[in-house]
């Protein structure tokens, strides 16, 4: 039993360095401008990062639904989650 490795693709390496590089951002806005507790269209009181981080997680939740209803190419839910952290981020 040897060890095994993760595959390390392309596709791969971009969408982390995506994530990581959009959690320094909100590093870097909080520190400029700190963020207050606000209530939007999620109904709970929420902070940037609190937003930030349903916005990813209903972006996984879209992804997953366009692999389970449909047969067309994931890139086609990438513009479609990227807009979900938009507008989840901005007035959720």
């Amino acid at each position: 039993m040897g060890l095994e490795w993760m595959y390390w693709t392309f596709p791969t390496a971009i969408f982390f360095i995506t994530i990581f590089s959009m959690i320094i951002g909100m590093l870097v806005w909080e520190l400029i401008s700190p963020t207050a507790v606000r209530k939007g269209f999620l109904m709970i009181p929420t902070t940037r990062g609190t937003r930030f981080f349903l916005g990813l997680l209903g972006s996984a939740y879209i992804h997953l639904a366009w692999m389970a209803f449909t047969d067309l190419t994931l890139w086609i839910a990438l513009p479609i989650s990227v807009c979900w952290i938009i507008i989840v981020i901005r007035w959720g």
